[in-house]
């Protein structure tokens, strides 16, 4: 194995509390766990600076992870000329309206046509805290959901957004077609949330060893037999809004993981019924889009709200719902 390569890390708010093999082997997987323990233990690997650090070592939420050798390439990431939706762009960040299908970044199974993938042909340059397989990404989006995210342009920047993301200060509203109706009007669904016992693939409510997690919510309208809401993160985990609607027996339609898939004969009129069916036809995700985001620019401060409509799939179900 050849010496020289550097992989930077920057633990973001969801990857809180894990250790830091686990961390690294999730990161990089073209190694073993036991190659990054000895690479750890060795003294190669720092955590915010700090040499010798065990592997079981529990990171915390915007600590900077440098690990200095030459590991074998885990995916051959390469620029490729997809066409983005650029909201904003300037020497520091770019805003991106992601469209639903598109994967944030490259991982097994998904080495191409990623939005990493797009954004090395669209930039010169992106902040290389992320490693390989994700330069600049500061936050992410399911690949079945659509609409904003931010992304660094500058190491500069991917620490400042990252530190706006830990205390809670980047807003992120949303909105989404669910199944049947909240209890309130408006509300907030404070639930932990960690990786599910039963399917390692998917995320659930967990109130042992679950990590916070919370999301409110606001009633838009309601068409039988679903709710249009908008909702906003407090915390950002993998996931979450998908699996506490889907936890309190809310899922947003179309949502094939989180139950959202299927019509609940019985509880509803046969109109209600055929509209249902009728909107499964119209959209083949969960019909859930990052609308809005609200951060300061990293360097000079300034409070940028950037908004983006849902598209042409979300809204043919609302035309239709609401006819």
């Amino acid at each position: 194995m050849s010496e020289g390569k550097l992989y930077i890390f920057l633990v973001d708010e969801e990857e809180a509390g894990e250790r830091l093999d686990a961390y690294l082997s999730e990161h990089i997987p073209g190694l073993s766990r036991s190659r990054l323990q000895k690479a750890i233990k060795s003294g190669e690997c720092r955590v915010a600076g700090t040499e010798r650090v065990k592997p079981s070592y529990r990171l915390k939420c915007a600590e900077r992870i440098e690990l200095a050798f030459a590991p074998p390439r885990p995916l051959d990431v390469v620029a490729e000329e997809i066409p983005l939706d650029v909201v904003f762009e300037d020497e520091s960040i770019v805003v991106v309206n992601k469209p639903a299908g598109m994967v944030t970044h490259p991982a097994p199974g998904h080495t191409s046509g990623t939005l990493v993938n797009a954004l090395l042909a669209h930039c010169k340059n992106l902040s290389g805290i992320g490693g390989v397989l994700r330069p600049g990404i500061v936050h992410r989006l399911d690949a079945g959901t659509s609409g904003l995210l931010v992304v660094a342009k500058s190491d500069e920047a991917h620490v400042a957004l990252s530190r706006q993301l830990m205390e809670r200060t980047m807003k992120r509203r949303y909105v989404a077609i669910i199944w049947g109706k909240m209890p309130l009007d408006e509300g907030t669904i404070d639930m932990p949330i960690g990786r599910s016992k039963r399917d390692r693939k998917k995320m659930a409510v967990s109130l042992d060893g679950g990590k916070e997690a919370v999301t409110h919510y606001r009633v838009i309208d309601t068409y039988e037999p679903f709710q249009y809401i908008t909702l906003k993160l407090e915390t950002g985990r993998t996931h979450q809004i998908r699996v506490h609607l889907s936890h309190i027996g809310r899922p947003v339609l179309g949502d094939y993981v989180y139950g959202g898939r299927r019509i609940r004969r019985g509880k509803t009129s046969r109109e209600s019924e055929s509209r249902a069916g009728e909107a499964l036809k119209l959209i083949d995700r969960q019909a859930l889009h990052a609308e809005a985001l609200v951060l300061r620019h990293p360097l000079s401060g300034e409070l940028m709200e950037f908004v983006a409509p849902p598209p042409a799939d979300f809204k043919a179900v609302l035309e239709l719902i609401s006819s």
